[in-house]
């Protein structure tokens, strides 16, 4: 029996995977860590994180600011497709924004991926409050480039 702390990625079962790289690039993601983020779930190709709308991130309209909304729909994005250990980046995206965020409000970010062909991906994300209200839509296209996410030679 391999003990779970020695095992290879290569040797881990896909969620098993998906949930150590995550773990792995929040440990290093200072600006998740700083908005304080929160990991909810990680499987192979998905990811759904949290945050809760602090005052230092509303804008001038007392609204969580469009741009804190991106952070972390971008970053559940990020979460999914490096999901499979492969250093995977944006490669563009777009968000719509449809609801406001309160001071106050959890909101959630579940990343999912619609398609991966070769190098090129494609996911999208869906931004709901604590009550379930969309309050955006992303969509993210992403390209594996080299490198792991946790290296499979340690």
């Amino acid at each position: 029996m391999t003990d779970k702390n020695t095992q290879k990625p290569t040797e881990m079962p896909p969620e098993e995977l998906a949930q150590a790289c995550a773990k792995a690039m929040y440990a290093r993601d200072h600006a998740a860590l700083m908005l304080e983020m929160k990991i909810e779930e990680v499987q192979p190709g998905c990811a759904k994180l949290s945050m809760e709308v602090r005052q230092d991130m509303c804008n001038g309209h007392g609204i969580c600011h469009g741009g804190m909304i991106f952070s972390l729909a971008d970053t559940a994005f990020a979460y999914a497709c490096n999901s499979y250990n492969q250093v995977t980046v944006a490669g563009g995206c777009n968000i719509e924004y449809i609801a406001p965020g309160q001071l106050g409000d959890t909101l959630y970010a579940e990343a999912k991926e619609v398609t991966v062909q070769g190098r090129n991906g494609i996911y999208d994300v869906t931004i709901s409050n604590q009550d379930g209200k969309a309050i955006a839509f992303f969509r993210g296209k992403s390209r594996q480039i080299k490198g792991e996410v946790i290296p499979s030679e340690v």
